[in-house]
């Protein structure tokens, strides 16, 4: 069964990775990079101060961070606790790979990105409960997730874990930040 399910994740990600071009090649790495990201995040900082008091912004800002921090070192934990090799470590595949950014590190399971903008999606959705940020969130983290598949850094199970790591982290980051959100305002009361 086990082996089923990684001939069709191995399968399912050569098809994504087979699907490519120089122009697409452009966009997908710019996705999957950080910086790109920045004007989202000022947003995103901007409509929390806009939505919060600045003693609970600063504890959000706060929350972002832990969230973040959690996400990544898990993931990574988890990378070395699973040691599932890369598409791009991967010696059965590696000859027919797409790899426009050469390759990373040795394991990939879970992927650190789709952790992390999961985790980030989740909690914004959860702190600001707007529709549309709701779907401007959705599309960051399956674009950066869909991205490290391109560029053949990960499996599609490795995202995929990924994104359930980040939504459960970012639930429970969102639980820890409505408790604290609590306090400060009684005590302000």
């Amino acid at each position: 069964m086990l082996e089923t399910l990684t001939q069709i994740d191995q399968a399912l990600s050569l098809t994504i990775n087979h699907f490519h071009a120089p122009w697409l090649d452009a966009i997908m790495i710019a996705i999957s990079h950080k910086l790109t990201w920045i004007p989202l995040y000022a947003l995103l900082c901007f409509l929390l101060l806009k939505k919060y008091d600045t003693r609970v912004f600063g504890v959000l800002l706060i929350m972002v961070v832990i969230n973040i921090v959690l996400t990544d070192q898990i993931s990574v934990a988890m990378k070395f606790g699973f040691e599932r090799l890369r598409p791009c470590h991967n010696e059965s595949i590696i000859d027919i790979l797409h790899m426009p950014v050469g390759c990373g590190g040795k394991f990939g399971f879970v992927s650190s990105h789709a952790a992390n903008t999961a985790g980030l999606a989740t909690l914004m959705i959860l702190l600001l409960r707007k529709n549309w940020i709701g779907i401007v969130m959705i599309a960051y983290a399956v674009l950066n997730s869909y991205s490290r598949v391109y560029l053949a850094k990960h499996y599609v199970g490795d995202v995929i874990g990924g994104m359930i790591l980040g939504i459960l982290i970012g639930a429970a980051v969102y639980q820890l930040s409505l408790y604290l959100i609590k306090r400060i305002n009684s005590m302000s009361s």
